[in-house]
């Protein structure tokens, strides 16, 4: 059976600032509209995401949340992982290796450099730099998702706000 990875980094955020921690910042206007848009075009084009899971960072939070309502998704659901945020690739694929094997298709809302980083580990065929609301639709045949590990996966899509209709 076939399985599909929706890797998503997070839309625009508030530029860093001295007195606010990097983790508790928020999008901007313009990365609430770029996420709901995102969202909206992966539900046309027919993601069915029965698993979603974010890095707990305020942004990516509210990214998550974005998505989830313009995907259908209950936000009750979508799963907060601390180690998301700044952990690296382990932390990526533990949350892959962690989903159980009867969903189909995932979602994991992150961070860059680490989801850029995963996105090439996974595939033979990513070389990006992630842009912020960006997705890479990584497929895995006929493996569950604990047998997932390097250069496993097919890229099936790469999607950034420039290259989406309006």
């Amino acid at each position: 059976m076939k399985k599909k990875l929706y890797l998503v980094r997070h839309a625009k955020a508030e530029s860093q600032a001295p007195m606010f921690k990097d983790f508790e910042r928020e999008l901007t206007g313009e990365g609430y509209i770029d996420a709901a848009r995102m969202g909206a075009y992966l539900k046309k084009t027919g993601a069915k995401i029965e698993r979603m899971t974010s890095s707990s960072a305020f942004r990516t939070r509210q990214t998550a949340q974005v998505l989830a309502e313009q995907l259908q998704f209950d936000w009750e659901h979508v799963e907060l992982i601390d180690d998301l945020y700044d952990c690296g690739v382990r932390a990526y694929i533990g949350t892959v290796h962690q989903t159980p094997p009867e969903i189909s298709e995932l979602m994991i809302v992150g961070h860059n450099p680490d989801i850029s980083y995963f996105s090439e580990y996974l595939t033979r065929d990513f070389h990006e730099n992630m842009e912020k609301t960006s997705v890479c639709l990584i497929e895995f045949d006929n493996l569950e998702w604990s047998e997932v590990s390097s250069k496993t996966g097919k890229l099936a899509g790469f999607f950034t706000i420039k290259n989406i209709p309006l």
